[in-house]
């Protein structure tokens, strides 16, 4: 596995390239903006009746309809949301690419599973941030970077990867690391990761820590501080310095209950479905339900979004972070601005 740093990459090979960003969210926000504070021509391609059209001309930033702007571009970055980019790729970019041209995405999805298949003569690279665009731009305007994967599909021209460190280290990726991997493995790895551990793993966790101490006559606001506020702290311990380092921090009871106590929750039969869960990412079952269920409307997202939303945790967690107003300080997600 090669790792790769700001000594590694030439930015002439993106600053001499103009860039079409696709999609202005959470990615695409942090993209536009740092490629743009990096010295780099940028253009975000949005529908023209996009709520973010005036949050990017908001942050100074040139905006053209979708297909306009994938024409224009000499790389065309694609962040959009997954199930929307295939049809996208059909109607407004495909018609702009010609040969030489370079297709870029945030995430290996929508090449992996094959719902974009560009011509054979366009070159087609991934950076992906391992963390959310959020992150990304405000590790950028610290000085700082996320990590960033770098995988190249395609290279008619000889010269993909130079483009992609270049791109990356523009978007503050190459101050840590720029790490090669392939669209298949950031693919796999990164839905699993959500499925089973980061989101999906870690939400359920906690609803089901919080609902059986509420079962057992426990006060509601005990229960939050104990299985969701107090993730925060041992996260940030861990993300610092790994596991080992959350253990040294923590106290001696809770170190031996940590590890006495963990496997009992997450045992065979955890690992076992884990198992399942990657089986089914690897095979695409995962990803033809997805896009089957945007295709049908998204009907059961929809519900399951409306029952999530009306958990106990969340009347609870309002009215207590209602107490603790420095919260809300340094906000890393603006939904007015980005």
């Amino acid at each position: 596995m090669k790792v790769h740093t700001e000594r590694d990459a030439d930015p002439a090979f993106i600053k001499g390239e103009k860039v079409a960003v696709i999609g202005y969210g959470s990615q695409g926000h942090a993209h536009a903006q740092n490629l743009r504070d990096s010295g780099v021509e940028v253009v975000v391609g949005l529908k023209r009746d996009s709520a973010s059209w005036k949050k990017a001309e908001g942050a100074g930033l040139r905006v053209l309809p979708t297909a306009e702007a994938a024409a224009w571009g000499d790389v065309v970055m694609i962040l959009v949301p997954d199930e929307l980019a295939g049809d996208m790729y059909s109607a407004e970019i495909a018609p702009g690419l010609k040969k030489g041209k370079y297709l870029a995405f945030g995430h290996g999805f929508n090449i992996h599973f094959k719902r974009i298949v560009p011509p054979a003569d366009v070159n087609v690279f991934m950076i992906a941030p391992k963390g959310p665009g959020h992150l990304v731009r405000s590790e950028y305007e610290r000085g700082r970077g996320v990590p960033c994967l770098l995988a190249v599909h395609q290279d008619p021209s000889g010269d993909t990867t130079q483009v992609g460190l270049a791109y990356g280290a523009a978007i503050g990726g190459a101050r840590a690391a720029i790490i090669e991997t392939t669209f298949r493995e950031e693919t796999e790895t990164d839905l699993f990761g959500e499925q089973a551990v980061l989101c999906g793993g870690l939400t359920e966790l906690i609803r089901a820590g919080y609902e059986t101490l509420v079962e057992a006559g426990y006060a509601p606001e005990m229960a939050y501080f104990e299985c969701l506020h107090e993730v925060k702290l041992i996260v940030d311990l861990i993300y610092e310095g790994g596991i080992a380092n959350m253990r040294y921090s923590i106290s001696n009871t809770a170190e031996y209950g940590d590890m006495t106590r963990g496997k009992r929750v997450v045992g065979p039969e955890t690992r076992a479905a884990m198992k399942k869960i990657l089986a089914d990412i690897q095979s695409g079952a995962f990803a033809d339900e997805w896009i089957t269920e945007y295709k049908c409307g998204t009907p059961h997202f929809r519900e399951l979004r409306k029952e999530a939303e009306h958990h106990p945790i969340e009347e609870v967690g309002a009215k207590l972070r209602g107490l603790m107003p420095w919260l809300g300080s340094n906000r890393l997600v603006d939904r007015a601005k980005n």
